[in-house]
């Protein structure tokens, strides 16, 4: 009877990794929305799954890490791009990194709704400059010597996915993220630094993509060193401000003294 328990354990608990994947829309118009739903077993619940867009001209659309819960369910709607999804067949394709398995699904968009916005009365647009600093914003929330950076920011349209990048002082990419703005057009990120990814010294830049093509894009940069985060004066100021402490300290004695009572 030991034996027996002792051997059924391991077979439960390495169950062969399954992925599910669905939707009830297969077919949309090109400013409608998505919702797929997945499900997946046998894999680590730590590690999330990498669902992947891929548009009808192969560019991959979108491509966001989902976590899912203790019953292995994930969710994600998946909204049309800047300014619209093109007709053609889509193709959504899950991963774990736990298995070699994939699964996909694909939708189709039809009946294009992009012809308004190629009316006569709106082709002067193109002409006037674009101002990218209107269209979406972003900043950062740091802490001298932490390696956790906050940043949010807001955008004309609440319905297309803003794509953070993280690159590193020499141009290499380091991270990759998507989040959904708010109704509102907010959105925010938590990005973590450290690890071999973050080793150089330097400016790693953010950038904020909205759009197939970036119509939307807006770009920060945050000083790291030794993994952790650099007060924005850089090191002279962490020397000035020890100075200044030295300086204060310094006085402080000098003041304590100079009060004591003469015999």
């Amino acid at each position: 009877m030991l034996v027996l328990v002792a051997i059924s354990i391991p077979i439960s608990a390495f169950a062969e990794p399954m992925i599910e994947l669905s939707t009830s829309q297969t077919e949309i118009q090109s400013l409608d929305s998505v919702l797929v739903i997945g499900k997946i077993t046998g894999v680590s619940i730590f590690k999330p799954v990498t669902m992947t867009v891929i548009s009808p001209d192969g560019e991959i659309l979108y491509a966001p890490e989902l976590p899912f819960d203790d019953d292995g369910v994930f969710k994600r709607l998946i909204h049309p791009p800047l300014p619209s999804f093109k007709d053609g067949i889509y193709t959504v394709i899950v991963s774990h990194e736990d298995t070699e398995k994939t699964a996909q699904i694909q939708f189709t968009v039809i009946g294009s709704s992009t012809a308004p916005i190629k009316s006569p009365v709106k082709s002067p647009e193109p002409t006037m400059p674009y101002d990218e600093s209107s269209a979406i914003s972003l900043s950062t929330e740091t802490t001298f010597g932490d390696n956790k950076i906050i940043v949010t920011g807001n955008t004309i349209s609440s319905t297309t996915d803003v794509t953070f990048t993280v690159t590193s002082p020499n141009g290499n990419l380091i991270s990759i993220a998507q989040v959904t703005p708010g109704a509102n057009g907010e959105f925010s990120a938590e990005i973590i630094s450290g690890g071999p990814l973050w080793k150089e010294d330097g400016f790693y830049t953010i950038t904020a993509n909205q759009g197939l093509s970036s119509e939307h894009k807006q770009t920060v940069q945050v000083e790291i060193s030794n993994g952790v985060v650099v007060p924005e004066f850089g090191s002279i100021a962490v020397i000035i401000l020890a100075v200044a402490i030295i300086s204060i300290i310094a006085v402080s004695s000098k003041s304590s003294l100079s009060i004591i009572p003469r015999s």
